[in-house]
């Protein structure tokens, strides 16, 4: 059974969100942790007539650099990344912690280095055919409060592989987005409101993206840049949210012309300010999401599944998406979700749109 489902995981991979081709040249990018997934995308590339480049992660990899890579490291240019992602057609992340605190006392200002340096070779990177998931493991089945086996069956449920066609559920959700995206593309201004929650922006010209498991997967959202300086209000984030295992919880931003002015958490507080001062562009919204995964039901301190539940709305500091139209620019794409599930509710020009997680169409 588990076989199978690698095998089926595998193909949605290559085939579905990748597309891979015959001579294309597929960056396997594979956490040991997710090791039975090494030979059965390898397999499955291979069956397509592409070209697989393995790059098998450890876990302290990046723990490592932090403790161990000079100043010279962190400040050069990454020439030799760059030189590869160039030539790469389709990139494939299979990610699998084992550890999801191992950063948590990492030096937050030299990690804010290591992002940025890294921030040329992503931006090549996203104009490949790439897709980023997450190999079900004890440290994430800990995380989510659940035993192995059920986190087994909360990822691989997420992604529809226990069903007997997963690609047709995922052309079914498309098309339920297609028709959200049909109505906010019409719209202005975006009103979030809910518990320490009122924050106005402006979406108008902004193109909106139907995210249907070709980059993430799982997936389920719908996403755009709004207008870099529109947004005002305050916001929460009651949704706890991690950078590469550094916990942050209860974040309250406060914007002022799109500019985050004023920025607190309960916890994680020294990471946030950290984000926050990376540069310019940090303080400014790249991004705003709709989640609609009605599969992921409950958070599990996984960024890649909490920002699709279905009811919530997550928003990035940082870096837009050039193809929403978005102009920001910065070292950082960091998702903070708030949940809009109880009592929470979304207006597009006065309009109500979603009450209590439930779409109004």
């Amino acid at each position: 059974m588990i076989q199978d489902i690698h095998e089926k995981y595998a193909r949605l991979l290559v085939h579905y969100c990748t597309s891979v081709k015959p001579g294309d040249n597929v960056s396997l990018n594979i956490a040991m942790g997710a090791e039975p997934m090494i030979r059965a995308l390898t397999r499955e590339v291979l069956k397509a007539g592409g070209n697989p480049i393995l790059r098998i992660t450890y876990p302290e990899y990046v723990k490592d650099v932090l403790e161990c890579g000079s100043d010279e490291l962190l400040n050069s240019e990454p020439t030799f990344d760059l030189n590869e992602i160039k030539q790469i057609d389709a990139w494939i992340r299979v990610g699998a912690p084992s550890n999801t605190r191992l950063l948590q006392n990492a030096d937050k200002e030299r990690y804010a280095k290591l992002m940025k340096r890294n921030r040329p070779v992503q931006n090549i990177r996203l104009q490949t055919r790439w897709v980023g998931t997450l190999y079900p493991t004890e440290a994430g089945a800990q995380d989510a409060g659940m035993s192995l086996d059920e986190y087994e069956n909360f990822v691989y449920g997420a992604m529809f592989l226990f069903d007997d066609d997963p690609v047709q559920k995922w052309r079914d959700i498309y098309a339920f987005q297609d028709k959200l995206i049909a109505r906010l593309s019409q719209a202005d201004e975006v009103h979030i409101k809910g518990e320490g929650t009122d924050l106005k922006m402006s979406v108008k010209g902004r193109t909106w993206l139907n995210s249907d498991g070709h980059r993430n997967m799982p997936s389920g959202e719908v996403y755009t840049g709004p207008i870099e300086t529109s947004a005002n209000g305050v916001i929460t984030f009651g949704v706890p949210s991690t950078v590469n295992g550094v916990e942050v919880e209860n974040i309250r931003i406060t914007f002022e012309n799109g500019k985050a002015v004023k920025a607190e958490a309960e916890k994680g507080n020294d990471l946030l300010q950290a984000q926050l001062n990376s540069d310019e562009g940090a303080r400014f919204l790249g991004e705003i999401g709709i989640g609609t995964n009605y599969n992921i039901q409950i958070p599990t301190k996984s960024i890649l599944y909490d920002e699709k539940i279905g009811g919530t709305v997550h928003l990035a500091l940082g870096q837009s998406y050039k193809e929403s139209g978005g102009t920001n620019e910065s070292a950082i794409h960091w998702d903070m979700i708030c949940d809009l599930r109880k009592g929470g509710a979304m207006y597009l020009d006065g309009e109500l749109f979603q009450e209590n997680g439930e779409f109004k169409l």
